[in-house]
């Protein structure tokens, strides 16, 4: 049976590394008969439903595009504020409602723990696109897609993710899939926002290789790859913490020409001030390349929840 088929996506530990591999090779797949046609009919009359009660663009517009290049469809809850959740309405009751209309419900929700709510409300997939700050799976796919891309390898890296690791649902699913490949991980953030010490010992647990610091040259020196995230003023209940955190790290041309070697750089997007512009030019820049590859996962994702792959 193929290792998805009918199956919810909602937690980075979810996937064995020969998972991982697997997603990884049918998202390659992809990207190359995309070059080719515009459209592989795999999943003509399925419907995909996109229920975001936070804002997104890649997410949610390169699952439509997922679901559309595979000859599928997509339908979305709209602005929640227009939506009968304005009048109260559960999400239990929304994802009942959503599973008569569509074969695939892709959910963003701002409370932790939401995804497996939904999932277990329901009979059809739910792919959880984020659950406050908990998890992201299909983005740390698309991140080791990317990485495994720019490097060549997975295996024995040294990675550095700097940034707000308490609430970054981003980092929190991808140090699971990077734990499958050996990885040794810098985590760089201020004391304020580091990362969940459940996540830390559930990593060393497994053998994980974890330095903890606020200095992200050092960090970056001893490091293949530098994954930011923005510091999320919308997670702050206080905003005067915020405010003690906000631009704790920058990467600009000055930070490049110190650290004085070649580097990879990602970010989830959107970015604040953290990725000054300047950076864009810069070769081991690879976050636009990151963003397009979540076509590519998120086409191999529905296609193996559909047994089409």
């Amino acid at each position: 049976m193929p290792i998805l088929k009918g199956k919810d996506i909602l937690h980075g530990n979810q996937f064995t590394k020969k998972d991982v591999e697997t997603i990884l090779k049918v998202a390659s797949e992809f990207e190359r008969e995309l070059k080719k046609k515009d459209t592989l009919p795999l999943l003509k009359g399925k419907i995909l439903a996109t229920l975001f009660y936070e804002p997104s663009t890649r997410t949610r517009l390169s699952f439509e595009a997922a679901i559309q290049r595979l000859g599928g469809g997509a339908i979305g809850m709209g602005a929640v504020e227009s939506s009968s959740v304005a009048k109260g309405e559960t999400l239990v009751d929304t994802i009942r409602t959503v599973s008569q209309y569509a074969d695939v419900i892709v959910l963003r929700h701002p409370r932790t723990g939401s995804a497996k709510e939904a999932a277990e409300a329901t009979s059809i997939p739910v792919i959880n696109a984020g659950d406050g700050a908990g998890q992201h799976p299909t983005q740390a796919l698309l991140d080791v897609y990317t990485i495994r891309q720019e490097l060549g390898t997975l295996k024995n890296l040294t990675i550095s993710l700097v940034g707000d690791l308490k609430n970054g649902r981003t980092v929190h699913a991808l140090v699971e899939v990077l734990s499958l490949f050996q990885s040794k991980l810098y985590f760089v953030s201020p004391d304020l926002l580091r990362m969940p010490e459940e996540i830390t010992s559930n990593l060393r647990g497994k053998g994980v290789k974890i330095v903890e610091t606020e200095d992200m040259m050092e960090a970056a020196r001893a490091s293949h790859l530098i994954y930011m995230t923005r510091i999320q003023k919308e997670r702050f209940a206080d905003l005067s913490e915020y405010e003690k955190v906000k631009g704790s790290f920058i990467i600009d041309q000055t930070f490049l020409e110190k650290l004085n070697k070649k580097v990879t750089i990602l970010h989830p997007l959107p970015r604040v001030d953290e990725i000054h512009p300047d950076v864009d030019a810069y070769p081991g820049a690879a976050y636009f390349r990151q963003m397009r590859n979540g076509i590519f996962i998120r086409m191999a994702l529905l296609a193996m929840i559909f047994g089409k792959r």
